[in-house]
């Protein structure tokens, strides 16, 4: 996979199926550097129901399936003040703070695509054992469920923020990816997305419509505008408005989940083997991912900024704005990207849509060569048994 201008598709069948052995990324030298802005010394304890020591790691690792990006603000919300960045192996680890409050644990979140050279989160997850939990879109883990298995345990997102974007200029009457399915247009895309196969299946689109040559640079629907190219409803729009110079104009777009892409993405899972073992964690833990989810979305600029922060201080080809990242957390709230599930409480899992995303997504990866393991259940991919479903957006 190429490295990226903007963010790809991260959960193709391609990478997922790509569950090659790598030398993990913990060890060796390090080239931390303080970034604090603040003495965690100061830090007043957190209630006893938020006190993670002696049940969570001394440092929860969480592995990121990209680099910092406002989709991810709920963790990043988490890092306290004295926190240090890694910029040689692209982390950041600081004392795991919820309202403000010492949760007596660490957390150490790890950036995905360069740092674990594109690999799946899934495979890092079973490489390094370090890590606590990873960032699995749904259709990912079925694809790694025969040697990678792993089980979500909270939603970071509630759906997909993946979309078709078009020229509205260029395209007048294009309203849904259905419409673009009515004319001949070349759908850029990246090679092997689970979502290509999906809307061909649905008959949304013609197969003949896909062009797998994406490689997140604005370049080719600047001079084509009579393509489409999937996108991000939490960055491209803002993007290609305000910081694409040949561009600067708005574009439209649909929200696959819209049209059957039922996935939750980027959802936080742990090793499927270790449930048991890191439940008396998970029960304490995960309710504090989704406070921090709630927190995020109601003031997300302080996080964003670390965000961004981060994004300077790891220096490599990711370029991320206060500007996209500040859109990305509003968008996330105005389009139900982050908000609650049916039963109210965010974070949690509707299952009878995990069980129709296994229905879904297994056939369409099995045709591209992942054996799927047979009898495997949504109760395998994701599980509520650790979700506070007195915690939501209000």
């Amino acid at each position: 996979m190429p490295i990226p201008a903007r963010r790809v598709a991260i959960a193709s069948v391609s990478s997922a199926i790509a569950l090659v052995a790598v030398a993990a990324c913990g060890g060796g030298s390090s080239t931390a550097s303080s970034a604090s802005t603040g003495s965690a010394d100061k830090l007043t304890a957190a209630p006893a129901a938020q006190r993670l020591s002696g049940v969570c790691p001394k440092t929860v690792v969480v592995q990121a399936d990209w680099e910092p990006e406002a989709e991810h603000g709920p963790l990043y919300n988490l890092v306290g003040p004295g926190y240090t960045v890694d910029s040689q192996h692209k982390r950041v680890t600081g004392p795991l703070v919820i309202d403000g409050k010492d949760t007596g644990v660490k957390i150490q979140i790890r950036a995905g695509g360069s740092a674990i050279g594109y690999q799946s989160v899934a495979s890092q997850m079973y490489v390094d054992k370090s890590i606590t939990l990873g960032m699995v879109t749904t259709d990912a883990a079925i694809a790694a469920a025969a040697k990678q298995p792993v089980t979500a345990v909270e939603a970071l997102m509630k759906k997909s923020p993946q979309v078709l974007m078009w020229d509205p200029a260029t395209h007048p009457d294009w309203k849904t990816v259905a419409d673009i399915g009515k004319s001949n247009a070349k759908i850029v895309y990246v090679d092997g997305s689970t979502y290509g196969a999906m809307l061909v299946a649905k008959g949304l689109i013609k197969k003949s419509q896909l062009d797998g040559s994406y490689d997140g640079a604005p370049a080719r629907f600047v001079a084509d505008p009579s393509i489409a190219q999937q996108g991000f409803a939490t960055a491209e729009p803002y993007i290609y408005q305000h910081e694409v110079t040949a561009w600067k104009k708005p574009v439209k777009y649909q929200l696959l989940s819209d049209v059957g892409y039922n996935v939750y993405p980027e959802s936080l899972s742990v090793r499927s083997g270790e449930v048991k073992q890191l439940s008396p964690c998970l029960k304490k833990l995960v309710p504090i991912f989704q406070q921090s989810a709630v927190d995020f979305a109601g003031a997300p600029s302080s996080t964003v900024g670390l965000i961004t922060g981060l994004v300077k201080k790891y220096n490599d080809s990711w370029v991320y704005s206060q500007g996209t990242g500040e859109f990305a957390a509003k968008q996330m709230v105005k389009l139900g990207i982050l908000g609650n599930e049916a039963d109210g409480s965010i974070g949690s899992f509707d299952m009878k849509r995990v069980a129709s995303a296994l229905a879904t997504f297994t056939p369409l990866i099995a045709q591209s060569g992942a054996k799927i393991p047979a009898g495997l259940t949504a109760a395998d991919l994701a599980t509520d048994e650790f979700i506070d479903t007195s915690i939501g957006m209000k």
